[in-house]
């Protein structure tokens, strides 16, 4: 459809945009990343270890600027982002594919909980406003403005340090070995306990604020009314016709939630120690570990454009109104 040609262009060029800026970054910061690296280890890098820096950053190789630039277009189609500061000589594509699929599976699942118990609660809270679901609005209001990691901090020193209940840091048990076993994946859900109950009470508040504003701005509508003026049963009112137009600008919120799952909770997998790609990003900064954060951040980047085309493609499903708007 035209619409989406259109934004597959704008999406194309922005992909491009971004990637180029994630090559131009760096070598626009003044100094070496390499020799900042063998400051932060106070020299103790031998030689073979800074050429093999200089190569993998492209530092010292004297190509010319596009050659640098078509060079890093071709690691990144290849996925090669150079090698780890951090986890040196760890390649940064593996130290990558070791996190990822951590914060993709914690944070992703959080985070469609949040938001399909948020819509629904706020849908219900939206159609019988003026009831005991008007509660929904102050206790929203007083989740939503507790930031995500003091939760995290509660929920450690109540359930993990007080109660025992569950673990406090790290992705599985030491005892464990990472693998497609039972000792393993039950180990992996025992520590994403509180990660996750953490993220979904740090977001689940404002999905039902939003969806609930949106139902009573919805239920004013003349279809609506028409609707109810029919007889039809009021579920089918209440979704088919309310929700239905009342949910677009969440799955916009929705869509741009997903993209930012790469990053992870940056701070909840730091409180927690969570062996994500957030908790790699933060010890990433510390260690001043550039190929790790500019490959995580084009990622990041990425994900987020990904995210926009499905909520453009989820538009054009439930809205009718985009559907013409495509076709004129």
């Amino acid at each position: 459809m035209r619409f989406l040609a259109r934004r597959g262009i704008f999406y194309v060029l922005t992909a491009w945009a971004a990637i180029t800026i994630n090559f131009l970054i760096p070598r626009l910061m003044p100094g070496n990343p390499v020799e900042a690296q063998m400051a932060h280890h106070q020299g103790q890098l031998t030689f073979q270890e800074t050429k093999a820096l200089d190569v993998a950053f492209g530092i010292g190789l004297h190509q010319g600027f596009w050659s640098e630039y078509f060079q890093y277009w071709n690691n990144v189609v290849h996925l090669n982002f150079g090698l780890s500061f951090t986890y040196f000589p760890t390649p940064v594509s593996t130290v990558i594919a070791h996190s990822l699929p951590w914060t993709i599976i914690l944070v992703g699942l959080s985070v469609i909980i949040a938001w399909v118990l948020g819509t629904i609660l706020g849908i219900i809270a939206g159609w019988k406003r003026g009831s005991s679901w008007d509660l929904t609005m102050p206790a929203g209001a007083f989740f939503r403005g507790i930031p995500t990691f003091w939760i995290g901090l509660i929920a450690v020193s109540v359930f993990g340090v007080r109660l025992g209940w569950v673990p406090v840091s790290g992705g599985y048990s030491t005892n464990v070995v990472p693998s497609w076993t039972w000792a393993f994946i039950g180990s992996a859900l025992h520590h994403s306990i509180l990660p996750a109950l953490t993220i979904i009470l740090g977001s689940i508040a404002g999905n039902v604020l939003g969806m609930r504003n949106m139902m009573v701005s919805t239920l004013t509508e003349d279809f609506v009314l028409v609707g109810e003026a029919k007889g039809l049963p009021g579920r089918r009112v209440m979704f088919r016709y309310a929700a239905r137009n009342a949910i677009l600008p969440s799955v916009v919120g929705f869509a741009l939630e997903l993209g930012f799952v790469v990053s992870g909770a940056l701070l909840v997998e730091q409180v927690y120690s969570y062996p994500g790609i957030g908790y790699v990003l933060f010890q990433a900064v510390g260690s001043e570990d550039y190929p790790l954060m500019q490959a995580i951040f084009l990622i990041i980047t990425l994900a987020v454009l990904l995210a926009n085309i499905l909520a453009d493609v989820v538009f054009v499903i439930i809205d009718p109104r985009t559907r013409q708007g495509a076709v004129t």
